[in-house]
């Protein structure tokens, strides 16, 4: 009987699956997951999202609006993951000299504290398939956490004080806050958890617009006066060279400075310098005003290329201009294309890419450093499985 061995799933959990990372629906008490149908969906999945976290049983069965098939419940058989439980369900439930001939009972008060401790998310336990991270899927990604549950539990941050003085004044060893960035968190809804926590908070935001309101008018004006000296044709090439350069930049900052976590030195200054740098994203990673990066810090970042494009392409100072105006163009597409695979919904290449990078986030830090493609990851050996391994959490 599914119902002794699939887990109960408290009615706020499924209501609150109702978007395109993770969309269930109910038909009574049964729960199905119904994600990866949306897109197969003969009338879109935006008619599924209507009915997100809800019971569809009266809609499948409208002749007005669309008679669904059998084979439409064969699909939601294939997808039950659970059951949710009414008041009166629950009470006849507990009333019941064998309770677990009707459903299995949701957890209490104290239950749910036990099973936060041990893994589990919004009162449904589980163990983590991936143990570095703690998670199972990319939906497990915007699972709120709760914040006092959290802290007690882990003795790493508040989420709810400035964040930065507590890496600081942590006294955290390397070993525990790589455990502990690295395992993901969601701050009420994705808002910004404090960093600074004073009047330099507004530094450690920055919307994704920025990035091109700031970047294309320089690259653009560069591009212009190095197009006063060469022929499109031969602007073009070195603009496509900096373009290509920057892919490999892009894997190179990724994986040897974002993710240099082998090699950071165990003290504070190491640990807070990475969590400035990159930890905070992967301990946040849904949160959106810190997933491009700050135009001063990209400035300061530029500095060493500039020159180095000037180093290289000696001979001419235009086309050291144009190769350096295609990277930039190359940085740009990066953080855009980064900040819209956590947001946004996207076309089917880009879905792909999408799964891939959020598998980074919650399967496997270690791999997976390319962002805007996987060419540089195949050439260096370090590209993620799709789908990646069940590597269940030891006990």
């Amino acid at each position: 009987m599914p119902g002794r061995t699939l887990p109960t799933i408290l009615q706020a959990d499924v209501a609150s699956r109702n978007t395109s990372e993770s969309c269930y629906v109910t038909i009574g008490t049964r729960v199905f997951d119904v994600t990866e149908f949306l897109e197969d969906h003969p009338g879109g999945g935006d008619l599924i999202l209507e009915y997100g976290g809800k019971d569809v049983t009266k809609i499948l069965k409208d002749e007005a609006s669309h008679f669904h098939s059998e084979s439409a419940y064969e699909i939601l058989e294939e997808n039950l993951v659970g059951f949710v439980v009414t008041e009166p369900v629950v009470d006849t439930a507990t009333k019941s000299t064998h309770p677990d001939s009707i459903l299995p009972l949701p957890p209490t008060t104290n239950g749910l504290k036990e099973l936060e401790v041990n893994g589990s998310a919004n009162g449904v336990a589980k163990t983590p398939l991936f143990a570095n991270t703690g998670m199972s899927s990319a939906a497990d990604l915007e699972i709120e956490t709760d914040v006092t549950t959290d802290y007690k539990t882990h003795k790493f941050l508040d989420l709810n004080k400035p964040l930065l003085i507590q890496v600081w004044n942590g006294g955290f060893t390397k070993e525990f806050y790589l455990e502990q960035v690295h395992r993901p968190r969601h701050y009420k809804g994705g808002a910004s958890a404090p960093f600074f926590g004073n009047f330099l908070e507004p530094l450690s935001l920055t919307p994704w617009w920025v990035v091109p309101l700031c970047w294309i008018p320089p690259v653009s004006y560069g591009t212009w006066v190095c197009g006063q000296h060469f022929s499109l044709p031969v602007l073009a090439a070195y603009w496509i060279t900096g373009l290509c350069i920057w892919t490999i930049v892009e894997y190179g900052l990724h994986r040897g400075l974002f993710h240099l976590d082998d090699y950071l030195p165990d003290n504070r200054f190491g640990l807070t310098l990475h969590f400035t740098l990159h930890g905070i994203h992967h301990y946040l990673p849904m949160d959106k005003y810190r997933l491009v990066m700050p135009p001063t810090l990209l400035a300061v970042l530029a500095a060493p290329f500039w020159k180095l494009a000037h180093s290289v392409f000696f001979y001419n100072w235009y086309a050291a201009t144009a190769v350096f105006c295609g990277g930039i163009f190359g940085y740009i597409c990066y953080d855009m294309t980064h900040y819209f695979l956590h947001h946004r919904k996207l076309p089917s290449y880009y879905q792909a890419l999408k799964k891939y990078h959020l598998q980074h986030h919650f399967a496997d830090y270690q791999n997976g450093f390319g962002v805007t493609s996987r060419f540089w990851d195949r050439i260096f050996g370090t590209e993620l499985a799709i789908p990646p391994p069940k590597v269940l959490k030891s006990s």
